[in-house]
């Protein structure tokens, strides 16, 4: 049984990968390995090792940190998002897309929505 680190590393693995549009195969070209690896590390089948988690970082554009966000909240019942949000493609591509909007206008937008949510 997967260790539930593991788990959650590889879900941030994903959910960060999909959120920049990066393929699996992608993503194990850019850290020198096979996409079977990468399928394993997002399942937590795997385990990944810190020379390698250094590799997808910086293939990822994030700081080591983000795979360990909200482990800690996950653990102590913190407020984290609903797995199915995570793993809801249109929800990735919805965020994937309100970030490829220019930033002033990506904040009226956000203006707008947080509006609409609290009237709804």
């Amino acid at each position: 049984m997967p260790h539930p680190v593991d788990v959650h590393v590889g879900k941030q693995i994903r959910h960060r990968r999909w959120l920049i549009g990066v393929t699996q195969q992608q993503l194990a070209e850019a850290v020198g390995i096979k996409f079977q690896q990468i399928q394993k590390y997002e399942t937590g089948a795997n385990r990944v090792s810190a020379s390698r988690l250094w590799d997808i970082a910086e293939a990822l554009e994030v700081e080591i940190a983000f795979f360990f966000d909200g482990l800690d909240k996950e653990e102590g019942g913190g407020k984290t998002l609903p797995a199915d949000i995570i793993a809801d493609k249109e929800a990735l591509d919805l965020v994937r897309s309100y970030y490829a909007i220019p930033e002033n206008q990506r904040r009226r937008l956000f203006d707008l929505a947080r509006v609409l949510s609290e009237v709804a």
